[in-house]
Order: structure tokens, then sequence, then C-alpha cells
């Protein structure tokens, strides 16, 4: 089943490579009590999420900050060490956008938005999507129809809708 407006996003444990490496971040504790963005890419490095994805969000940083957004984090199905190179390559992480790995893709697989694209070697990767929550409960969500764009996924598109 997919997650819908009005669900309460799973306590899944993500992972952000720390400084002293990995970490397991609680999807619960994140969201608890708090207004976070979550937007999610089929893969690191890939071409829309790197020449679009991310960037939208960067843009729409300030956007968020101003409507009381308290944190916006990148999810892909990835290891943390790749999410803090490409967080890094992008500027996601200067921008203050946290990249969180869900290496096993079981936050993915819990919300229903994983897929798998055997000609593109993707295999068990998420839909590109962006969500508001409020507390946990999700507000607003954008998915794309196709992995390949990223239109009502994107920063602005988000922003407008909250």
């Amino acid at each position: 089943m997919t997650i819908s407006v009005g669900d309460t996003l799973p306590d899944a444990t993500l992972i952000r490579l720390g400084a002293s490496g990995p970490e397991a971040v609680s999807l619960g504790d994140l969201t608890k009590g708090r207004k976070v963005v979550i937007f999610a890419v089929p893969g690191a490095y890939t071409p829309t999420c790197s020449s679009a994805h991310v960037p939208s969000f960067i843009r729409t940083k300030a956007g968020f900050d101003a409507k009381g957004v308290d944190e916006i984090v990148c999810v892909s199905v990835n290891d943390p060490f790749v999410m803090k190179a490409w967080g890094e390559a992008t500027g996601a992480t200067a921008a203050g956008i946290g990249m969180l790995a869900d290496a096993d893709g079981s936050f993915t697989k819990a919300i229903g938005l994983d897929f798998t694209a055997p000609p593109a070697g993707l295999f068990g990767r998420s839909k590109r999507y962006a969500l508001y929550a409020e507390n946990g409960v999700v507000k607003t969500l954008h998915q794309e129809e196709s992995p390949g764009t990223c239109e009502i996924s994107g920063g602005e598109s988000l922003l407008a809708a909250i």
C-alpha cells in the first residue's frame, strides 16, 4: 500500500554518515513535533536527481525556512558513504539539506514507493517524490509518474503547495 496524505510515516531507521562513521537516524525522532520535508530520488549521482531534483530544494531552502519547515532531507536507496559524497558534490550539504541513506530500502518499501528498472540497473529503488509532514503525519505528497522526470516533486512545486 502506498502512503497517502493523512497517513503517519513509519518509524523507520535511516543512516547518515557522521564524524565517527555511520549513524542511525530514527524517522520518528526526526519528525516528532517538527515540520519536515522529505524528498526521495531513484539514485545518487543519477542525471535527473543531480541536475534537477536536488538543485530545486537548494533553490527553495529559504522559502521552506520562511514557512517554518524545520528540516529538509533527501532519501535514496544508497549507502551513507555515497549519500555524504553526493551531498557534498551537489552543494546540498552546504545548503543545509540532510542526506539520508535507506541502505536496505526498508523505508521505501514500507511506504510503498519502491520500484525496479532492470534496463537501467536500478533494483529496489525509490520512486521520485516529495512530501511535507507535520509531527510525522503526511500533509502533502507529490509523486512523479516517471522516475526520469522532476516536475511535481521539485522544490518549487512542494513549496507552493504548503
